[in-house]
């Protein structure tokens, strides 16, 4: 299954420049989402992180 793709892709002038900007895009999102969860404030994510434990009674798919 490689072969098929070795070929085409030899074909193409500067196709090693692709993996990279695959990893910049990728390493770059990741960064980003790091900064937003550093600069938000401590009660937003308090809030947040009590959000699954809020209700008054428990929710189940289960039918008896």
């Amino acid at each position: 299954m490689i072969k098929f793709l070795k070929g085409p892709m030899a074909a193409i002038e500067n196709v090693e420049i692709f993996p990279i900007i695959s990893f910049l895009i990728f390493f770059s999102f990741f960064i980003g989402l790091l900064i937003h969860v550093i600069r938000q404030d401590k009660s937003t994510i308090r809030e947040i992180s009590s959000l699954p434990l809020e209700g008054d009674e428990p929710t189940s798919n289960y039918k008896s």
